[in-house]
């Protein structure tokens, strides 16, 4: 067991995964091999049909039982090399529509921040459209003040992309990271390394908490709203594609369903 966990976070450390990948992968083989009590010399369809099937029966979304199913083919196919796959297909994402929040109640959120790092997190992730894991990783090298750009590196996918800086803070932030190395962690924890990404949400959660907003927002939100405001601006989408970093243009797509810039323009026949 311990064997084919060692194997697999070399290969695809060797393949150039991301750490977060890595560590998803194999969170999510150990758990199968635990279900399976280490044996897994053999490709056995149904033992991982079971596993998926209590997966979803313990309510786990179908993204992450997709990542169950993608961690355990991989080790099948590339580290015990027993043939194509699983033949399993993958179960069916979601089609919820992402939660977007007017630019008043981002206004409200930030407005209520006290203390200057975490307000400038909030605020970059909104004016900037990142990940909580990539606002968090951000380093001082990665902000050019002078052009209003941003730089994500390995980000999803481990792709590295630009994208813009919101020039409202950028005296601000300039003066917060003043001193600093460019390797340096742009949002510091107190001792001295990086905000984890569940403090960042944490700190996200509060501020909805303190401005009394009842929306199922998290700090993704903040990435939802910023391209979906850039769509009511008029913003061509394959611009927002970029900014984001989405592979497809159907990835972003998404956000014309909740852009009020078409829907306010039509009324109810009643």
């Amino acid at each position: 067991m311990e064997s084919v966990v060692e194997q697999l976070r070399g290969e695809l450390r060797v393949r150039g995964y991301s750490p977060r990948t890595v560590v998803s992968y194999v969170r999510c083989v150990e758990e199968y091999l635990k279900f399976v009590g280490g044996d897994i010399g053999k490709m056995r369809r149904e033992e991982v049909m079971q596993f998926l099937l209590m997966k979803r029966d313990d309510g786990y979304a179908s993204q992450t039982i997709n990542l169950y199913l993608n961690a355990i083919s991989f080790v099948y196919r590339r580290i015990l090399k027993l043939g194509r796959g699983l033949d399993i297909r993958f179960a069916k994402r979601s089609r919820k529509l992402p939660v977007v929040l007017s630019r008043e109640e981002i206004r409200s959120i930030i407005a209520s921040v006290v203390n200057v790092k975490h307000r400038l997190m909030i605020t970059l992730a909104y004016g900037a459209g990142l990940r909580v894991s990539e606002v968090v990783a951000l380093r001082v090298r990665d902000l050019d003040f002078e052009n209003f750009r941003l730089w994500v590196r390995c980000g999803k996918g481990g792709k590295d992309r630009v994208t813009i800086f919101p020039e409202r803070i950028r005296d601000e932030l300039r003066g917060m990271v003043f001193g600093r190395g460019g390797e340096a962690f742009v949002f510091m924890s107190e001792r001295g390394g990086r905000l984890t990404s569940r403090t960042a949400q944490k700190i996200f959660e509060r501020a909805m908490v303190r401005v009394g907003l009842k929306k199922a927002a998290t700090f993704h939100s903040l990435r939802h709203s910023f391209a979906t405001h850039l769509l009511e601006n008029g913003v061509d989408i394959r611009y927002i594609q970029e900014l984001l970093g989405h592979e497809n243009i159907r990835t972003t797509q998404r956000y014309t369903q909740v852009t009020s810039r078409g829907l306010s323009q039509i009324r109810s026949p009643l």
